[in-house]
């Protein structure tokens, strides 16, 4: 950039902490519809625990079965690091949006300014799907885990997951953000232990001595060779057959974008939570599955989701293998409150999803409608009726409904991402033309546009080929055809449909709006307080 550039509003703003926390006090209201706005309530602890939350979830403790079956231990690894650096470059490009403008709708409403608002139509309804059939997606996941323990109907269990999802989030952002907190608490320390415990089971430590090594890489083998596919043509069917599920595992890292709106000091905490995740998508991910493949082979019968079994968990497995009795209820019971915490992140962000379409005018406006601490009652509600689909797994088996809908879910969410680099890259190009230094972001990272650039043209590959088993000799299913690619039907059908509505041209790079919001957001932030004690200091680095 040259000197001369202009720089962005600066984080000048003199505000002490206690007259920013009383901020959060004040019930603004929207000039347009005279509601409550949302209230700022998310903490820096919330927000860290929010983004940890997004990436450790079912996918990982369960969805990992089907990858493993799949891909094999080499193909599941491969899989993850693949998709963990497309993760790693969507959050450094939201990062920089929404570090500088987190504002109400997220990455929904920073497409209306950087793109044309009918991209954002398509956008938020593409995420308000995605979350909304996400939620009964980790419904059934719930009760393929209490499975474990009983065989009672598991329409009885998604009844009570349900009951305590819709709950915390009737009691607002707050409660929500310390219900995260305790929940992505019990989630890190479990994957943690995990890690640990599986090296120690994979060196000969568990109570059959058995020292494992890297004998599941040898036999059955490194890789699946795919539906008895030789070469290294069944090879890379493997890897790329573990792509859609382990999209799945890390969709929701984005969330962060939409508790922007609610967060408190968002200038400072966003881009601490964002700078982090790579070492999250490391630890928590890699190490994870790199695990998981040296104590499971693929081979396990256990591995099969469909069957509702509820042994599927390829942790839950290796403890058993190890000769372990009663540490994998104490696994099970960890990984059931993971279920809770992802059901209950689904049902915060779809709710505020419908809120941010309403705001910007592309869904009803009685979805605004909030109470008076700013919880928006009327897109929850709504939103809350949708985790009745998971009454689906009563009759097909909630493990076949979790897998139905993981694919669902993995597509739309690609699809935002897809839609989220495409926004940061018109974000790039207005910033360049109007001559803005990227430098005096809160956030900006040297790896861009090049991480959107990668990150926008693999999500749509993984997207069109996601599906692709279907179409190999044998193994058609109309179930996995249309759970794959109805969503990918739907995002272009969508954005034309609104683009022929709204008859509103591309915003150009010069016309771009840089300004609007920056005078709340810059009152809004203000330096935190010293640490009162090592401990104290030792915290605030890890948030």
């Amino acid at each position: 950039m040259d000197s001369d550039n202009k720089e962005f509003p600066s984080e000048k703003a003199n505000v002490t902490t206690h007259d920013a926390e009383s901020l959060s006090e004040i019930n603004p209201r929207d000039e347009a519809s005279g509601e409550v706005k949302l209230v700022r309530q998310l903490k820096n602890r919330h927000i860290a625990m929010i983004s940890i939350g997004g990436v450790i979830g079912t996918g990982l403790f369960l969805g990992t079965a089907v990858s493993l079956r799949d891909g094999g231990p080499v193909g599941l690894l491969l899989g993850y690091i693949v998709m963990g650096t497309i993760c790693y470059s969507v959050m450094i490009s939201l990062g920089e949006m929404v570090a500088y403008l987190p504002i109400p709708g997220g990455h929904i409403k920073l497409a209306e300014r950087f793109v044309d608002p009918a991209f954002s139509f398509t956008m938020g309804w593409n995420y308000w799907y995605n979350w909304t059939i996400i939620l009964p997606a980790e419904l059934s996941a719930a009760a393929v885990l209490i499975g474990l323990w009983t065989d009672i109907n598991p329409a009885v269990w998604i009844t009570v997951t349900m009951v305590v999802t819709i709950t915390i989030n009737m009691f607002g952002a707050g409660v929500y953000g310390e219900a995260e907190f305790i929940f992505a608490s019990i989630k890190v320390i479990t994957i943690v232990g995990l890690i640990i415990l599986g090296i120690v089971l994979d060196l000969g430590g568990g109570p059959n001595h058995d020292r494992i090594g890297f004998r599941y890489w040898k036999h059955p083998g490194p890789f699946v060779q795919f539906a008895g596919i030789t070469g290294s043509k069944g090879r890379f069917l493997a890897w790329w057959a573990v792509m859609t599920q382990a999209a799945f595992s890390f969709i929701g890292t984005e969330i962060v974008a939409i508790a922007a709106g609610e967060a408190k000091n968002p200038r400072r905490n966003l881009p601490k939570a964002i700078k982090r995740i790579y070492i999250r998508i490391v630890l928590f991910y890699i190490g994870g599955t790199t695990v998981i493949g040296l104590l499971v082979p693929y081979t396990s019968q256990g591995l099969n989701l469909s069957d509702g079994t509820a042994s599927s968990s390829p942790f839950v497995i290796a403890i058993k293998n190890a000769g372990i009795k009663s540490l994998p209820s104490i696994i099970n019971a960890c990984l059931l409150t993971s279920a809770w915490s992802a059901a209950s992140s689904d049902l915060y962000t779809s709710s505020r999803a419908l809120y941010g379409l309403a705001a910007a005018g592309n869904a009803p406006r009685f979805f605004l409608k909030t109470s008076k601490n700013g919880l928006p009652y009327v897109s929850l509600i709504f939103c809350s009726a949708f985790a009745l689909l998971s009454y689906m797994g009563v009759n097909s088996g909630a493990g076949k409904v979790f897998t139905w809908l993981a694919n669902m879910t993995s597509v739309a969410g690609l699809l935002t991402w897809f839609g989220i680099c495409v926004t940061y890259l018109r974000f790039y190009q207005g910033m360049k033309v109007q001559g803005y230094d990227r430098r005096t972001l809160p956030f900006a990272s040297p790896l861009q546009p090049y991480a959107a650039w990668y990150a926008m043209i693999f999500c749509f590959l993984i997207c069109f080929f996601s599906g692709w088993k279907v179409f190999l000799r044998g193994r058609w299913a109309t179930d996995t055809f249309v759970t794959n690619y109805l969503p990918l039907v739907l995002f272009p059908i969508l954005y034309i449909g609104a683009k022929l509505y709204i008859r509103k041209p591309l915003i150009k790079a010069q016309d771009m709006d840089f300004v609007t919001n920056i005078a709340e957001i810059e009152a809004e932030t203000y330096d935190e307080p010293p640490p009162k004690n090592k401990l104290d200091a030792f915290w605030q680095w890890l948030m």
